[in-house]
């Protein structure tokens, strides 16, 4: 089992031509618990900020307006994803084991991605001996070959 996990949110987005990402938010997270807690209020904060309640105090009559149809619903894909108990479930196990987490989603415009990773699991791949070994030096001593007698 893994104790503490790393949690980053970040956008991703083309800017001048080349992709940036804008760090979105970090935790360190000490238990399982609080990682998995931490993505799914992260991703409710992304949702809200997307699509936030047209009845709320905070927005004038009319401030909002519909998206088209053919425009990908992020807000949707990341409270689904938030809800899913049975993939929670599933995210839950593959951290607990170790492995990496990756939720991705997009707009138009944008990327937006929630990953965890165990800290141990971090720690003991570096503490791996790299597997790839050195080439050879070439030979200095270059074999000539005979050349074929011409006839």
């Amino acid at each position: 089992m893994h104790d503490e996990f790393l949690c980053h949110v970040t956008a991703y987005g083309v800017c001048g031509g080349q992709r940036i990402g804008v760090p979105l938010g970090t935790y360190r997270a000490p238990t399982l618990a609080l990682a998995l807690w931490w993505l799914r209020d992260r991703a409710t904060w992304i949702a809200e900020r997307l699509d936030p309640s047209p009845e709320s105090a905070h927005f004038p009559a009319s401030a909002l307006t519909p998206v088209g149809e053919s425009v990908p619903d992020v807000p949707a894909t990341l409270r689904t994803w938030r809800d899913d108990v049975a993939h929670q479930d599933m995210v839950a196990e593959h951290l607990a084991a170790g492995r990496l987490i990756r939720v991705s989603t997009r707009d138009d415009t944008t990327e937006y991605e929630l990953l965890a990773e165990s800290v141990d699991a971090l720690r003991m791949d570096r503490a791996l001996p790299v597997l790839i070994t050195p080439a050879a030096p070439p030979d200095s001593r270059r074999r000539q070959r005979p050349h074929p007698a011409p006839h």
